[in-house]
């Protein structure tokens, strides 16, 4: 069966009809007084204020002056906005593989888009993530029109692509540095940065960070704040690259704890690596976080599960998905919105790993 389609908001409505009525020239200098025009709207004055914030954003009408709202004749210049009510949400996995995390702001974000009248298709589109993702970008967007895109585990050939062809879009992650899109991510910089420092507090002068060499933004940032937090002081960063499955995991950390130089605490970059982690130590042998500490960057339910306890940062999945919806709505309704990356800090939560 399918979804029953929502009904466009009353905002969104609204504001769909004062646009129409100002390209129409219904009003050449100002609005008339927020009573009349919630008179005519029959909707409150705080509604009527959410929709003039819209059209301020879009360039149709001025700020407040005088308690009048001036009409800007470049804003009515502009081409119309996009009528496409579909949000596509791009990924190189289905559902079923992604992270608890993930599903929890997904569902939030389909109901957000939903309460604005947007309905959000998934696709899966591996050859998207490909080396050479171009042509299958072009097809796919052509095939499947839509008023914004999230792109999910995006990568940097990607992100260029849509920034090249101009097709509005809005990274659930990390942009590459080149790459003018706006994002939404938790700040794994300053994440990285808070963890190392803890560990390095803690005595511990051999600390190494586990990442999947996938290159990801976050990944990047999340390298960037591991060394900051450890440049010039005592404790040596080592930073071990890893393929995604546990054997190969496994074996990079027998590598490295084979070593003389060998680390005494980890930084995990995946929650579902952090239990490769803790359970291949414990199969070694060793005490946590007598022998070895871990700290997990990420956090998911099932590791409330695992004992020891984890040491790990944890975000608010209704929060990242708030802030990403605000950003896609005002594209998808706009054509435009601001690129300044949205960064969100999880909350520490100590366990029995450090």
């Amino acid at each position: 069966m399918q979804a029953v389609p929502h009904l466009p908001s009353l905002i969104t409505h609204s504001t769909d009809f004062l646009r129409e009525a100002l390209r129409r020239g219904e009003w050449t200098d100002v609005l008339p007084s927020e009573r009349a025009l919630c008179a005519r709207l029959r909707i409150s004055r705080p509604t009527l204020r959410a929709v003039l914030l819209r059209l301020e954003k879009e360039g149709m009408v001025s700020g407040v002056e005088n308690k009048r709202r001036r009409v800007l004749a470049g804003g009515l210049k502009q081409p119309p906005v996009r009528t496409a009510r579909t949000i596509g949400l791009l990924s190189p996995v289905p559902a079923q593989m992604m992270p608890p995390f993930v599903l929890f702001w997904l569902d939030a974000l389909r109901e957000l888009l939903g309460e604005a009248g947007y309905q959000m298709d998934l696709h899966i589109a591996p050859a998207c993530f490909s080396s050479r993702p171009a042509a299958a970008l072009k097809k796919l967007t052509q095939r499947a029109p839509a008023a914004a895109w999230v792109l999910f585990r995006s990568t940097p050939l990607m992100q260029h692509g849509f920034a090249g062809q101009d097709v509005p879009a809005v990274v659930a992650g990390s942009c590459a540095g080149d790459v003018r899109l706006p994002s939404v991510d938790i700040d794994y910089r300053a994440t990285c940065r808070h963890a190392a420092a803890m560990l390095a507090r803690k005595g511990h002068r051999r600390i190494a960070l586990l990442l999947p060499d996938s290159g990801h933004g976050g990944d990047v940032e999340s390298e960037h704040g591991f060394r900051e937090a450890l440049a010039g002081g005592q404790a040596a960063p080592q930073v071990l690259r890893h393929q995604q499955g546990a054997a190969q995991l496994c074996r990079c950390l027998d590598e490295a704890l084979s070593r003389r130089d060998a680390p005494t605490a980890f930084l995990v970059a995946r929650s579902m690596h952090t239990l490769t982690v803790v359970t291949h130590l414990l199969r070694l042998g060793r005490r946590l976080p007598q022998d070895t500490a871990v700290v997990s960057r990420d956090d998911d339910a099932y590791l409330d599960h695992v004992v020891p306890k984890v040491s790990r940062y944890a975000a608010d999945p209704a929060k990242f998905a708030r802030r990403l919806a605000r950003l896609v709505l005002e594209l998808a309704q706009t054509g435009r919105t601001s690129t300044t990356p949205v960064r969100l800090m999880p909350d520490f939560r100590r366990g029995e790993t450090v």
